[in-house]
């Protein structure tokens, strides 16, 4: 599968999420519960708490928040992946959602997906992925070992119930390999967006 050349805005969000010069501002570093306004951008009857988070931004221009959420206080960052887990991305700018698709592809591609995961996984993302207007909201679900659902502004957009498609789809920001290794630890809560995975 040959994927399609970006145009510029598409370039800003492909590079940002495959860890071109960007930089990542540091957010919440402890478990707390989410606001009223938070909780109804996340899939419900959870007991979530917010791990960390951290904003991308590429040559000065900010594109997006990302947020990860836990069931519950995870002691570690293997519990974390290992349970149900949530990542928001709330976003700077508009996006059509054909370039969040090409974005999210290149990036699974980088971490070991085939060829043919792609072509259907292209399809897959394409059903849940809208176009984003600044300020909006798009939540990803992990369960891990069963796929993965996705919401707009607290709106179910649909499921993916592939385990592979969802480890790689949360790889790019939370996989040791991640291109951006400071976010990943901002959003797994490490003080000063510095350090190891525990």
């Amino acid at each position: 599968m040959t994927l399609p050349r970006a145009p510029f805005l598409g370039l800003l969000v492909a590079l940002s999420i495959a860890g071109a010069p960007a930089t990542a501002s540091a957010g919440a570093s402890t478990s707390q519960r989410p606001s009223a306004s938070e909780a109804r951008l996340l899939p419900p009857g959870v007991d979530w708490q917010r791990r960390g988070s951290g904003e991308t931004t590429f040559l000065g221009l900010r594109l997006y928040r990302a947020t990860l959420w836990t069931a519950g206080v995870a002691p570690s960052d293997a519990a974390v992946l290992a349970a149900p887990h949530a990542l928001t991305l709330r976003y700077v700018r508009d996006f059509s959602g054909d370039t969040l698709v090409e974005a999210s592809l290149r990036e699974m591609h980088r971490l070991g997906a085939t060829e043919a995961q792609l072509a259907r996984w292209k399809d897959d993302l394409a059903r849940v992925f809208p176009d984003v207007k600044a300020g909006e909201v798009i939540t990803g679900l992990h369960q891990p070992g069963r796929g993965a659902v996705f919401l707009h502004q607290g709106t179910t957009t649909g499921e993916v119930a592939d385990a592979e498609f969802a480890r790689r789809f949360f790889g790019i920001w939370l996989d040791p390999k991640t291109r951006d290794p400071e976010l990943r630890a901002q959003l797994f809560g490490l003080p000063n967006g510095t350090g190891a995975s525990r």
